[in-house]
């Protein structure tokens, strides 16, 4: 089920756009002003964010820019200003496509339908295991706000492990994944990049372990 973000300083619009987004079997988080809403996508991961333009605090152009700084999402901006110039702006910003209050509701569905389409899978740039988030578009890994910039296979490696979280995998079908058919190196590079891994990520305070199964291999289990 996908999972959008509302930003907007009024209660009745949060209220009307949550309440016709889970009528379509959306599920949704809502938030009052930008900085909020900045902090809710650190805990949460969302596929789409409709944001109201005159807001406190954080107006919704910057938080559209902040938020393509981290996330590839697409955004709506929901505004009640209409002049080319304000569009405009928006666009500049980042936004995917603009809503002019008031506003048909069928319209709103139509429009996060076609961007969660253009997109394709929603949220396939982005993964989220706990405390865990991996950008597969910047190739970052945060831990508790804490960036880690790995090398490309230790990177694969965790992407792969997070994306099917307390499942095992043999090394064989790890090095198949990662390494591709044609590899002739030993399965124990597997045991190697692991280490490295963990020896990264222990003195950070973590709710995830990348598990040894004994005879089998390994496992990113969610604590």
């Amino acid at each position: 089920m996908k999972k959008i973000l509302i930003v907007d300083d009024d209660e009745y619009i949060r209220n009307l756009v949550t309440s016709l987004l889970m009528k379509e079997g959306f599920k949704t988080i809502a938030a009052e002003n930008g900085l909020v809403a900045l902090d809710l996508l650190q805990k949460e991961l969302c596929d789409l964010a409709i944001i109201d333009i005159m807001m406190p605090v954080m107006n919704g152009y910057l938080l559209t820019t902040e938020i393509r700084k981290e996330y590839d999402i697409p955004i709506i901006l929901l505004t009640a200003k209409s002049q080319i110039d304000d569009k405009e702006k928006g666009f500049e910003s980042g936004t995917d496509d603009y809503l002019i209050k008031p506003f048909e509701p069928k319209e709103l569905i139509f429009r996060v339908n076609a961007l969660l389409r253009r997109y394709g899978k929603s949220g396939e740039a982005n993964i989220k295991v706990g405390t865990l988030y991996i950008n597969k578009k910047s190739y970052e890994v945060k831990i508790n706000n804490k960036t880690f910039m790995l090398p490309l296979k230790e990177f694969e490696l965790l992407t792969f492990l997070a994306t099917h979280p307390n499942q095992v995998f043999s090394r064989g079908h790890l090095i198949e994944k990662i390494w591709g058919h044609d590899f002739e190196g030993d399965e124990r590079t597997i045991d190697v990049h692991i280490k490295r891994l963990r020896e990264r990520f222990a003195d950070i305070d973590k709710d995830f372990t990348i598990k040894t199964i004994r005879g089998v291999g390994y496992s990113l289990e969610v604590l």
